[in-house]
């Protein structure tokens, strides 16, 4: 535009109308935003919650209020110098020549639950064994129970309370472990009601998500935190697990965390939290969409 009114000495209006520009598009000069509140909340979030990445610090920016989407935040992110997640190339599915097990996709709560072992070490050397409880469809995270040894009988000890809460799932799936085929362990499973799954040995991918639980659980609390006891183990970890099961965004369920929570007011002297949990819809089908029910009620009183 300058150049062309340099070299043909005309107004601004008559060149704007030759070469097609709009005046207001011309003379538009961007208003300048401060981010520094928003950058601050990101920085605190990003402190708060290291293992994550920018799309789940957006998506908690988001809850909280803030009205930005993901590639602001990531250019924040970018100019702040935080560590970005890795790019980790697509791998193809693996199966057997033999196809292996056709394996079950859960369809509604309670339907397929899922088990398995994460092994660790104190700060003393010894070894403890973490048994994890996940629901394949609501992603919830039901359990992880930490012991130094963990047999057959521990196993069912830790189920038991699951089943008082949750209810009785119709399937559960684990690997061919001793605790897991003892003859305990099968003619309790078959007398309340619930058929086992075994993968077929070798191969873990088939208790995906489990595994993808247990690979969470290892980057975010294992390989951060250094105990000294299984009690201390298991105090952190069941803190993690109530971050895991009501904050934390899952990409599986459309950035929502399996058990979320909502803040409502009821007046000005009271406020009710309520953490829905369990699933609304039970029709059992697959394109159900994930709501919950599950009510925790805490009032507490607004006024100091």
């Amino acid at each position: 535009m300058i150049h062309t009114r340099q070299k043909l000495a005309t107004s601004e209006r008559r060149t704007c109308r030759v070469i097609g520009l709009a005046r207001s598009s011309l003379q538009y000069r961007p208003a300048r935003r401060d981010d520094d509140a928003l950058r601050l909340a990101l920085i605190r979030l990003a402190k708060q919650y290291g293992r994550y990445g920018y799309r789940k610090i957006a998506e908690l920016l988001r809850i909280e209020g803030w009205k930005v989407n993901h590639k602001k935040v990531e250019r924040i992110w970018r100019e702040e110098g935080l560590q970005l997640p890795q790019r980790h190339k697509k791998r193809r599915r693996l199966y057997h020549k033999d196809a292996s097990i056709i394996r079950l996709r859960p369809t509604h709560p309670n339907h397929v639950w899922s088990i398995d072992f994460v092994h660790d070490k104190l700060d003393s050397g010894r070894s403890y064994k973490m048994l994890t409880v996940l629901d394949e469809y609501t992603r919830q995270a039901l359990a992880v129970a930490v012991r130094t040894r963990m047999g057959a009988e521990d196993v069912l000890e830790a189920l038991y309370p699951l089943l008082m809460r949750h209810g009785t799932p119709e399937y559960i799936r684990s690997d061919n472990g001793p605790e897991f085929v003892a003859e305990a362990m099968q003619d309790w499973l078959a007398r309340v009601g619930i058929k086992p799954i075994r993968i077929y040995p070798g191969s873990p991918w088939e208790n995906g998500y489990n595994e993808r639980f247990n690979g969470t659980l290892r980057r975010e609390v294992l390989n951060a935190e250094w105990f000294t006891t299984t009690k201390q183990a298991q105090i952190v970890i069941n803190q993690w697990l109530r971050q895991y099961n009501h904050i934390r965004p899952h990409q599986a369920l459309n950035m929502r965390p399996p058990v979320p929570e909502t803040l409502i007011r009821n007046g000005p002297e009271h406020e009710l939290l309520v953490t829905w949990g369990a699933c609304l819809i039970h029709n059992h089908r697959p394109s159900d969409r994930l709501f919950c029910v599950h009510i925790s009620v805490f009032l507490f009183n607004t006024y100091d």
